[in-house]
């Protein structure tokens, strides 16, 4: 039975509180939580937003989005009523000036609350809520202030948030969130590696041939259109969630699991990757835009449809690139990446390929040789399967086969574990930023990806097509068979 350990009292202002993040992902893990009892009732949670409502009518959209975003399964109609009672909205403009009286008296109604202010807005008021904040006596010892990503579009952006945020908040009171290491699957890398002898003798180039990271999603732009054309699949995935997946598997151990120990060692690895400079964007990496084709056999539309763009868009919906890591441990091991929308399937996985044997002592009609490899899914089911070659059995001579060692976790240890958000809600409240990003971590990564969007716009060449339903452009697939190797599909 997994523990649950019980969190402060606390205020969590929510900005942005009428927004698909807070009624899809944010109300449903404070849900969850209130509802396995981990934290009191004497807590609140504030909305706060543009839209002209009343108390009771937020209520009511909150129960909406509840009903329909927690499984039926969960939904327990006695605590969902107790729930919604801890439920408060205020009208706040945060760019400007109107409903802050009314917000900050709420607040100061309980004093003594831990005062968590996630920020579930469009990153351009962020400093303007933060200085707000300040200007209103709301910021404290017990204040934390959550930012959704992306932080800015560039390094230079990402830095005037941060300077501005920074201006009336310690770096320990900024949490930086990124839902993918909130995973089960990726804390359990930390576990799986340093936990495990037999495992981390294995984590360096003398063993491992290259490490996979796929990130793909069914879904096209859909309501995130606006957004998306102008961001891409680069700032959107790369830059925050799959650099932080490869920091984790590529970092050393550090020196405890302290918040700044962990991070140092996965900023360590951001400035170790080699640069890759804007002439050689092009060899590097490979950027696609999905057309029309077929999602589990229904027909779907092309990107421009999805957007109602008449023009041709230069914004790439997948991504493909070749990472090195210059270090010790990891030296002539590539680090191959790929993010893409309207792919055949759902899935975030991580594969390692270890080393094929120097010599093999079967016979040729042995056959099926395969490396053994380490997967590691984040979604849909999170869990780790070892690859390994194994006789197929029967009397039929000797005929090898690759099995795998499968462990699911929901499956393995019989029961619900809470979600990315629902952890890392809790962590907020609890102050331990480990599984968050510092400063340092998000303008080194923009430091790393800024010079292949140069090298983009330098040669400023349409994304190429591929069909929606497929794993991305034949150029994708090039670039990684260059290197006499190829993307692993699993069949799942």
């Amino acid at each position: 039975m997994a523990r649950i350990l019980p969190v402060a009292s606390f205020d969590c202002v929510v900005f942005g509180a009428t927004g698909d993040l807070t009624m899809r992902k944010l109300l449903p893990a404070l849900y969850h939580r209130f509802r396995d009892r981990q934290f009191p009732e004497t807590s609140r949670i504030i909305g706060a937003a543009r839209t002209a409502m009343d108390e009771e009518a937020y209520r009511r959209m909150a129960e909406d989005a509840l009903r329909l975003h927690v499984p039926a399964t969960s939904l327990d109609a006695a605590v969902l009523q107790d729930f919604l009672r801890l439920v408060h909205y205020r009208q706040v403009d945060g760019a400007g000036e109107e409903g802050w009286p009314a917000l900050i008296a709420l607040l100061e109604e309980r004093p003594e609350q831990v005062r968590p202010f996630y920020l579930a807005t469009s990153p351009d008021l962020y400093g303007a809520i933060c200085q707000r904040l300040a200007r209103h006596g709301a910021l404290g010892p017990l204040s934390r202030v959550v930012l959704e990503k992306p932080i800015g579009r560039d390094l230079a952006t990402a830095r005037e948030i941060n300077q501005a945020v920074g201006q009336v908040l310690p770096e320990a009171q900024i949490f930086r969130i990124d839902h993918y290491l909130g995973k089960e699957t990726v804390q359990n890398l930390l576990a799986l590696r340093f936990a495990n002898p037999i495992f981390e003798r294995l984590w360096h180039a003398d063993m491992i041939d290259h490490v996979q990271i796929t990130v793909a999603e069914e879904v096209g732009v859909g309501g995130r259109g606006g957004y998306y054309d102008r961001a891409g699949a680069l700032r959107d995935m790369v830059q925050n969630h799959i650099l932080q997946l490869l920091c984790l598997l590529a970092m050393e151990s550090p020196i405890s699991l302290d918040a700044d120990a962990v991070r140092d060692e996965k900023v360590k690895v951001l400035r170790a990757l080699r640069p890759i400079a804007p002439h050689e964007a092009h060899l590097f990496s490979v950027r696609g835009q999905y057309t029309a084709g077929a999602i589990a056999g229904q027909p779907v539309p092309g990107y421009r449809t999805d957007l109602g763009l008449e023009a041709p868009s230069l914004t790439e919906s997948f991504v493909a690139l070749k990472a090195q890591v210059n270090s010790w441990r990891w030296a002539g091991v590539p680090f191959y990446l790929r993010t893409g929308k309207r792919m055949p399937r759902k899935m975030s996985e991580i594969v390692l390929e270890f080393r094929t044997p120097p010599f093999s002592i079967f016979p040729r009609e042995a056959a099926g040789m395969q490396p053994n490899r380490l997967l590691i899914r984040l979604q849909p089911e999170e869990g780790m399967r070892l690859e390994m070659m194994t006789k197929e059995p029967g009397p039929g001579g000797l005929h090898l086969r690759p099995t795998g060692l499968d462990i699911s976790f929901e499956k393995t240890f019989g029961q619900r574990y809470p979600d990315a958000y629902e952890r890392l809600l809790m962590d907020v409240v609890r102050g331990n930023a480990t599984l968050f990003m510092r400063r340092d971590e998000v303008e080194t990564a923009w430091q790393w990806v800024e010079p292949i969007l140069q090298g983009w716009e330098d040669r400023p060449e349409a994304p190429r097509p591929y069909a929606a339903g497929s794993w991305g452009p034949s150029a994708a697939i090039a670039m990684i068979e260059r290197d006499g190797r190829t993307w692993y599909e699993s069949l799942e």
